[in-house]
C-alpha cells in the first residue's frame, strides 16, 4: 500500500536550476517522493511529501526548500475547526520562503 497524505498541502519546493543531480534526496526521502530525470531530481509525488526534511537539510545545493512537520497537521486541524476540507494555507504563504532547517 503506498502511503499518501493531503493533497497539495505540503510546503516542498524543487529548484531544478540549483539542483547539482547529486541525488542525496533520493537516498534520505522515506516516501520516495524523488527520481532522477536528465541528471536531476525532480518530484514525482508531492503528495507523498510527509514534510521530515531530510531532502532539505542534505541538500548540499540548497535546491529543496520544506517547511518541515507543517502541512498535513496543519491542514487536518484548519479543516475541522472550519468545517471543510483539510486546508493549511500555504499556498499564500509560501511565495518567498526561505529554506527552513529542523533539528
Amino acid at each position: 500500500m503506498e502511503m499518501k497524505y493531503l493533497k497539495n498541502v505540503t510546503t516542498l519546493k524543487l529548484d531544478a536550476g540549483r539542483c547539482t543531480g547529486c541525488g542525496m534526496c533520493l537516498e534520505v526521502c522515506p516516501h520516495a517522493v524523488f527520481r532522477m530525470e536528465n541528471r536531476k531530481s525532480v518530484i514525482i509525488d508531492r503528495d507523498a511529501c510527509m514534510e521530515c526534511g531530510a531532502c532539505g537539510r542534505n541538500c548540499p545545493a540548497g535546491a529543496i526548500s520544506v517547511r518541515a512537520g507543517v502541512g498535513c497537521a496543519a491542514a487536518i486541524i484548519v479543516g475541522a475547526m472550519k468545517g471543510t476540507e483539510p486546508s493549511c494555507g500555504c499556498d499564500a504563504e509560501c511565495g518567498d520562503e526561505k529554506k527552513v532547517k529542523c533539528c
